[in-house]
């Protein structure tokens, strides 16, 4: 088994709901985003997914949530845009486009600044 991770970014806004302290308030992040992946076999060119498509297709869902207000998003309505919950809206939207036969998502770890962050796996 191989595991293959890229990291990209997007900025955008969010406030944690029932949650008392500054987060409360309308606030926004640069966040940093790890893609893991695994790859059961390797292609004829040794590779399990060509960065480029990874990149691709995860950047497609990531930059989605780019220069938003995050409450503003369907997925979010009436929860708070933690960075747990982002995590998991992303595994769970990369997945759709990425797991086959032999790639699955591995984890998505969400990095809110750089000492702090969040990561979902199943």
């Amino acid at each position: 088994m191989f595991k293959l991770t890229i990291r990209t970014s997007f900025a955008a806004a969010h406030n944690l709901m029932n949650y008392q302290g500054d987060c409360e308030n309308l606030h926004g992040h640069n966040w940093k985003v790890e893609v893991a992946v695994t790859a059961l076999e390797l292609d004829k060119a040794g590779l399990g997914i060509d960065f480029k498509v990874l990149k691709r297709e995860a950047g497609s869902i990531i930059n989605e949530l780019d220069h938003k207000y995050l409450n503003d998003i369907a997925a979010f309505k009436g929860i708070s845009p933690s960075s747990e919950l982002i995590s998991k809206y992303l595994f769970e939207r990369i997945s759709e486009r990425l797991n086959n036969d032999n790639i699955k998502v591995e984890s998505i770890t969400v990095w809110e600044s750089d000492n702090a962050s969040a990561c979902y796996y199943e």
